[in-house]
């Protein structure tokens, strides 16, 4: 296909993602309703299946080491169905002050979970897109992506399952204000909000 014919939108789930979220959404599940916003919020998600195992139970332990670390903060972490999530996520983390343990969520509310979040720590692909609108960091708990794009454009940092290094690259984005800044406000390349209207309008333009 000839270049003249390529138009780059950006992602609609981009377009959606704004659409949905509410600063006057209110959290009706009793799993939510005990947050406190007052404190700084980490939102994890995390259920890959090549992490299974001594992994993700050093990934967990490094969840608990944040938590620990830093008192003022909350960390919200929806946990996936899987027993090879359910069980290590429960044993490490069941206990721990600040954690809370939730059931998997809607789209709407954890659109708005995201958006009271300070940062993001996930081993999930959308969220790579979506959350960088939000102008939120976020670490991903994985060795490769498949949204390079993302690492080059600094909204995301590769980090892996260590819990050494999730509790470092966690401190280092709650502690140093300079850092934190540059990737909330690096630019997502996945779009900012118009592609639909970018689509329409050259299809409009081919009639």
């Amino acid at each position: 296909m000839p270049d003249e014919r390529i138009h780059v939108t950006g992602n609609t789930v981009i377009d959606a993602l704004l659409a949905t979220v509410r600063k006057d959404y209110v959290f009706d599940s009793p799993e939510l309703a005990g947050l406190d916003f007052s404190r700084r919020t980490i939102l994890v998600t995390a259920h890959r299946r090549e992490s299974f195992g001594e992994p993700f139970r050093d990934l967990c332990r490094g969840l608990a080491g944040v938590a620990r670390r830093f008192p003022d903060v909350q960390i919200v972490y929806p946990v996936h169905l899987n027993p090879n999530v359910q069980g290590p996520v429960r044993e490490i983390l069941g206990a721990e002050e600040r954690i809370h343990l939730i059931s998997p969520m809607d789209y709407e509310p954890f659109v708005q979970l995201m958006s009271r979040s300070t940062l993001i720590l996930t081993d999930s692909g959308g969220i790579q897109e979506e959350a960088p609108s939000l102008g939120k960091p976020v670490l991903v708990m994985r060795e490769n992506t498949e949204r390079p794009e993302a690492v080059e454009a600094g909204t995301v940092k590769l980090i892996g399952t260590s819990a050494e290094r999730i509790v470092e690259e966690a401190a280092r984005l709650l502690t140093d204000r300079e850092a934190y800044e540059r990737m909330a406000r690096a630019v997502n390349p996945y779009g900012d909000g118009h592609a639909a209207e970018r689509i329409v309008g050259k299809i409009l333009e081919s009639d």
